[in-house]
């Protein structure tokens, strides 16, 4: 039993980051602009789906990746360029709306470029099971662990350290107040979309190896990146990324012991009690912590 509980932390710690992921997009959004996009889970789909397409083009597995992350950060751009800084001033309700309209948008052109295929990408450096103690993985699992560590540090210098991530975080605070002190509010708000867009593309990339992918993909993992983004706290970053490694550890131990049937109810059932006892989230506080 043991043996087995190492096991399912350990695939509960691969499924999580890239919750984590997902999340991180969510939380990078609502930081720098107050809205909720519903198309995250869409960037993700994207960006292994394109993939697919510039694999079947001929187009070397390297360069396909690069290339995949590329379009997907330009879909970011439109995304806020055509959909959200038009309606800016609007609702929290209408802007959550546009993005669930995105969404259905994307996943629509999806449909009509790919069908309803399930696709499968190969993985990044094969597929031999590795024995680490107890637990048996396969390459791609480190390989998605590994890259969610370097983006959230990279993430995190970016907000902390970099004169384009304070600004956006400076946006995010007041947006009057940033335009009066020289700050480009359109374009800081353009990279945070773009940003978010090329982190959900990543989490595409890492996960379709093992999940698969299809033009519907986009929609549970976004879906469990919200619940991420809740859990941890939304509004926090790393808040974001720790939510969703709690959440894939869950999943995986509630689907191991109990049956694979909850899955995908445990992370609705965890949204439903982080708002009902703690709305703040578990890592946040009464006032949102934007960090």
């Amino acid at each position: 039993m043991f043996d087995q509980i190492i096991q399912f932390l350990a695939t509960g710690l691969s499924i999580g980051s890239t919750y984590a992921l997902v999340g991180l997009g969510f939380a990078i959004i609502y930081n720098a602009s107050g809205v909720v996009n519903f198309a995250q889970g869409e960037f993700v789909m994207l960006g292994a789906m394109s993939v697919v397409g510039l694999l079947g083009a001929g187009v070397p597995y390297p360069l396909a990746l690069l290339v995949a992350i590329a379009i997907v950060t330009l879909v970011g751009f439109s995304l806020n360029k055509f959909a959200i800084e038009p309606a800016r001033g609007a609702s929290v309700v209408a802007t959550i709306i546009i993005t669930i309209g995105a969404s259905i948008l994307l996943r629509g052109a999806a449909l009509l470029i790919w069908g309803k295929d399930i696709f499968s990408m190969p993985a990044f450096t094969g597929d031999e099971p590795i024995q680490i103690g107890a637990a048996t993985l396969v390459p791609q699992n480190l390989w998605i662990m590994g890259i969610t560590v370097i983006l959230v540090l990279g993430v995190r210098y970016f907000f902390d350290k970099t004169l384009i991530g304070k600004a956006i975080l400076a946006c995010s605070c007041n947006k009057t107040a940033a335009g009066l002190v020289g700050i480009n509010v359109k374009l800081m708000l353009l990279t945070s979309y773009g940003l978010s867009a090329a982190i959900g593309a990543v989490a595409g990339l890492l996960i379709a190896p093992i999940a698969f992918t299809s033009f519907d993909a986009g929609t549970m993992l976004g879906l469990k990146g919200f619940a991420a983004a809740i859990l941890g706290g939304m509004g926090s970053s790393m808040g974001a990324v720790a939510g969703g490694l709690v959440l894939g550890v869950l999943e995986s131990l509630g689907a191991g012991l109990i049956s694979s049937g909850y899955k995908d109810a445990i992370a609705f059932v965890i949204i439903l009690a982080v708002l009902f006892f703690k709305p703040s989230g578990l890592f946040g506080f009464k006032s949102v912590d934007r960090v």
